[in-house]
């Protein structure tokens, strides 16, 4: 198992310090990172703690997934790391080889 997990469905006015606070009972806290809108500088509703190891990270998984926190109830689970390839949208392969233009 992995020690970062990834805590979802969070209120925007949620900050790092409160969400360090709600995760502190269950392990030494490595970081916390809530995730912002660039444009807006919004909370996007999700982010990531980091806990020490494993056994504090399931313990924190078991007592909070599905907890409330400022009005919302949390979605914590184990961070799944980032997909490779850089998004979505069609691959070109080259030109299509059936039959005639397309209108």
């Amino acid at each position: 198992m992995s020690n970062k997990l990834y805590v979802g469905n969070m209120n925007y006015r949620t900050t790092e310090e409160s969400l360090r606070e709600h995760f502190s009972p269950y392990g030494e806290i490595v970081s916390v990172n809530i995730i912002f809108d660039r444009q807006t500088g919004q909370s996007k509703g999700f982010g990531f703690v980091e806990m020490e190891n494993d056994d504090a990270a399931q313990a924190a998984i078991q007592a909070l997934n599905e907890q409330e926190l400022d009005g919302r109830r949390l979605r914590v689970n184990v961070a799944q790391p980032p997909q490779q390839g850089g998004g979505g949208g069609r691959r070109f392969d080259g030109p299509r080889r059936d039959s005639g233009p397309r209108y």
